[in-house]
């Protein structure tokens, strides 16, 4: 994949950038700042409306029926976009009032699966729980620090979430009728190299794209965990890739300041820019909308 090109879709200096997600009947990107908490979407003229959120936003899913389930600190919320409200559902949490909702995506049968984590950077204190479209939430798995690198892949066979602080991405296998998972195995250590996975998406050929913090760069796994492919790009901290365009042909990449000390922001005039890259020979898959 030598012939993709970069561009700068918007320099907004996010201080973490996450989740872009292309909406596939509105056919327009969406994506937040986790730290300055907004949902921010890219209108046809270029231009970005915000809707600023009450606390640290995560995820989000898109609903069947208009609007946005969001995974914000707070505990799962509904994000009215013609109001700017913002209701709480449920906090899945209640006894960990510091732990905060993080990396999260909807499965094709309309369920929403989102990760915790504890504030710092040690504590495996955080969980996996999916949101069913009646909002009964359910404790998936347990024992993530910073939960993050979520993907599905595209035959719904295969789960791969992890733990960016503690190294590991883990595979699971998938039941998509039963909501269910088995079978946890570990997809990728990162350990012994220079990046941590953050946020990731699967192609439709079945490889896992993820953004490699402190790398400046994306990569492209083989279904074996293997890395096959690197993309460079002017920015120290890129945070999630997801696929979008009209034939889900072009991968965005959010990006973040918050790891950057003054001089080392100064040099990167681009950290915290919404990215697109082009001309990858690949594709990827719709985002599910939530049942609920």
């Amino acid at each position: 994949m030598s012939g993709e090109t970069i561009e700068v879709v918007h320099e907004g200096a996010d201080i973490v950038g996450e989740s872009p997600m292309w909406h596939p009947i509105e056919k327009r990107l969406y994506w937040v700042d986790t730290r300055r908490p907004a949902l921010h979407r890219l209108e046809s003229d270029g231009s970005v409306r915000s809707w600023a959120m009450p606390n640290n936003i995560g995820s989000y899913v898109f609903r069947r029926g208009g609007g946005i389930v969001a995974g914000l600190k707070q505990g799962f919320s509904t994000i009215d976009l013609d109001t700017g409200a913002v209701d709480l559902i449920l906090d899945p949490e209640p006894d960990l009032p510091e732990n905060r909702l993080n990396d999260g995506r909807c499965d094709r049968r309309g369920r929403y699966w989102c990760g915790s984590r504890d504030p710092g950077d040690t504590n495996a204190g955080g969980s996996l729980y999916r949101l069913d479209g009646g909002f009964h939430c359910e404790r998936m798995d347990t024992g993530f620090i910073v939960s993050n690198g979520m993907a599905f892949s595209p035959d719904d066979r295969t789960l791969i979430f992890g733990d960016s602080r503690g190294e590991t991405m883990w595979r699971y296998d998938f039941d998509l009728d039963a909501g269910t998972l088995s079978n946890k195995r570990v997809f990728l250590d990162t350990r012994h190299l220079p990046w941590r996975i953050d946020g990731a998406t699967f192609d439709a050929e079945g490889y896992y794209w993820a953004a490699l913090i402190g790398d400046s760069s994306i990569g492209r796994f083989d279904p074996e965990g293997r890395l096959v492919c690197i993309i460079r790009l002017p920015v120290t901290h890129p945070t999630m890739c997801n696929f979008g365009g009209p034939n889900l042909e072009t991968l965005f990449v959010t990006s973040g300041t918050v790891f950057l000390n003054p001089a080392q922001r100064a040099q990167q005039p681009l950290a915290g820019a919404l990215f697109a890259i082009h001309d990858l020979g690949v594709r990827g898959v719709a985002e599910p909308l939530f049942a609920g």
